[in-house]
């Protein structure tokens, strides 16, 4: 795996978007070949590959490295470069996973991806801040409750891809899913125990393919936008969620939402979450969540 020169590794996910890396990789290829040149890759063949990848790349010298997948691809990328503690290192991001979530905060998404690319070849960088959730670090979300129940939810629908899914599902969830007890405290409000339909914290703005979960975050102020959306009926919650979608929930009197560096949460007993796309089980019934400022370096579109 000689680095070539310029340095650009580009790591594949070809599962990502139930099939979707797979099928837009010709293309990719195509427009990596015409504005960076030579370049070395590799398709992962297993789930968490690419993490090993990483490590390889890293180890050989490789000062860029691109991932093709969707979040969880990219936040997976991401967690072993800021593990690595190498400064020099830059993240690029192509899209081909289910929501891209974190792409649309950043100005990367599947109609523009030629722009995209152009931005790696011209160089055009932007160090951003990044979340830690335990020992992991993350680039758009950390979710409890709601989300859970819609991302378990689409997996029985492999017919469905994209936004759509996601929005299918989180109907159906609007009229099953029982609410979730959670103590959160930050460092900048009292801590506060109530029973949440779902419970946000973000580096990003966006999640679950559409929703502008966080329109209030940004990528580079050092901080994180917890937002909590309290429990309550079937009919009321479709209300919210079509203000989620908007952006426009932040002073509704069912939200809360704090602005942090480090923020705590406590429930009852070990509970699920989701960490860009990814769901992980919680190891006891206290989890942490911080920002790490200015952590990572990342490729941008032009202008």
């Amino acid at each position: 795996m000689p680095p070539s020169d310029p340095s650009v590794f580009v790591i594949v996910n070809p599962s990502a978007g139930r099939g979707r890396g797979a099928k837009l990789l010709a293309r990719y290829h195509e427009l990596l070949r015409r504005y960076l040149g030579p370049y070395h890759h590799r398709a992962t063949t297993r789930a968490g590959e690419e993490t090993e990848l990483v490590d390889r790349a890293l180890e050989h010298g490789y000062r860029s490295i691109i991932a093709v997948g969707g979040d969880g691809t990219w936040g997976s990328v991401a967690d072993r470069i800021i593990r690595s503690q190498r400064t020099d290192v830059t993240l690029g991001l192509l899209p081909a996973g289910t929501g891209n979530d974190f792409g649309k905060t950043i100005g990367i998404r599947l109609d523009s991806v030629e722009n995209v690319v152009r931005g790696f070849a011209d160089g055009c960088r932007r160090r951003i801040d990044v979340g830690r959730v335990g020992s992991r670090h993350f680039l758009n979300v950390v979710g409890f409750g709601f989300d859970i129940a819609v991302i378990d939810d689409a997996d029985g629908f492999p017919v469905l891809k994209g936004d759509l899914l996601y929005q299918f599902c989180a109907l159906r969830q609007l009229f099953r899913f029982k609410g979730l007890p959670i103590r959160v405290s930050t460092d900048t409000a009292p801590p506060a125990t109530n029973t949440h339909l779902m419970l946000t914290i973000s580096n990003g703005n966006y999640f679950g393919g559409s929703f502008l979960i966080a329109p209030a975050a940004k990528l580079d102020d050092g901080l994180l936008d917890t937002v909590s959306i309290l429990n309550m009926g079937p009919l009321a919650r479709a209300k919210i969620f079509s203000r989620v979608a908007k952006g426009t929930h932040v002073g509704h009197d069912k939200v809360i939402t704090h602005q942090s560096r480090r923020i705590e949460i406590e429930l009852d007993h070990p509970a699920r979450y989701e960490v860009d796309g990814e769901v992980f089980t919680m190891e006891s019934n206290t989890l942490i969540v911080e920002s790490l400022p200015q952590a990572l370096s990342v490729y941008v579109p032009p202008g």
